[in-house]
């Protein structure tokens, strides 16, 4: 497995689940996988909202727009210093 960096295309982007932590790095196979974890990971809203009631659709949703993503090949995060 690789190591990949996901971050929003957009630093100000409110649908980002860590406003701390500009990037985020995970183990994946390829960029798609690397993309279904964070998914799997930092799942929108549950149930959306009234107006838009589907599962996993809600405010904090990359899913249905693949470009709000950066989805990159990156090195392995330095070893936590202890």
């Amino acid at each position: 497995m690789r190591w990949y960096a996901l971050q929003p295309r957009d630093p100000a982007d409110p649908r980002w689940p860590l406003p701390q932590s500009p990037q985020i790095r995970l183990k994946a196979e390829d960029p798609d996988d690397a993309r279904r974890r964070f998914h799997e990971a930092y799942p929108s809203e549950p149930f959306g909202t009234p107006g838009q009631p589907l599962p996993n659709r809600g405010a904090g949703s990359f899913r249905d727009d693949p470009d709000g993503l950066v989805v990159a090949e990156t090195e392995a995060p330095p070893a936590p210093q202890e």
